[in-house]
């Protein structure tokens, strides 16, 4: 007599079959479905655990590289600015910690307007350049203007003199006279003040500590 299959009953048995099947040889790639699951879906403990481990890397990955973005300068980095003003303006910590000293010192506008110079000689754009030029004028140089930038009355009317014909570089002699007067006299208060001392000391406990 034919064997009558009955539905659902077919299903168990392959099922049973799996389940009492010898196990696998070692090296040889494990399924991509489950004992019980035919369909190749994910609900299985072994797809649910392989999903959790690789957001577990995932995670491990992003914690590493937030990690690195928040960084504090060495202790050789912090030293290296007490010898050298060029190399502490490079750096964006040195250039934070030192407008957060001018801050102090109601003197930050002369950093903020050497940054702003800075960035106008990179653009070549005419209109940028215009623009820029302009903004900074206004910001820094005007009488009018809101902010207060130590240029004295021959700079700032060789500056009024380019108005006209606005360059990349036309804020160069005063971008210099400034950086001159923060180098000179901004520069040695920075470095015997709390913020940099204060810096300094808590790198050099920190590498002692490790």
């Amino acid at each position: 007599m034919p064997e009558i299959l009955v539905p659902g009953v077919e299903m168990r048995k392959r099922q049973a079959a799996h389940i009492e099947a010898p196990p696998q040889a070692p090296g040889q790639p494990r399924p991509n479905t489950c004992c019980l699951c035919w369909c190749g879906c994910c609900k299985c403990l072994w797809n649910e655990d392989r999903m959790e481990r690789s957001e577990r890397q995932t995670c491990t990955k992003m914690d590493s590289i937030e990690a690195a973005e928040e960084q504090h300068p060495s202790l050789e980095e912090l030293l290296s600015w007490s010898r050298s003003f060029e190399m502490m303006l490079r750096s964006l910590e040195g250039r934070e910690v030192f407008q957060e000293f001018l801050r102090s010192e109601y003197s930050e506008d002369n950093l903020l307007f050497w940054l702003a110079c800075e960035e106008l000689k990179k653009e070549t754009n005419p209109s940028v350049v215009e623009e820029k030029a302009r903004i900074i004028y206004e910001d820094y140089v005007s009488i009018l203007s809101p902010k207060e930038v130590s240029l004295d009355s021959r700079v700032r009317e060789g500056i009024n003199q380019t108005l006209a014909e606005p360059s990349n570089l036309m804020y160069e002699e005063a971008q210099f006279q400034i950086y001159t007067l923060m180098h000179r006299d901004s520069f040695p208060r920075f470095l015997n003040s709390s913020v940099y001392r204060d810096l300094l000391a808590n790198r050099r406990r920190t590498c002692l500590d490790t």
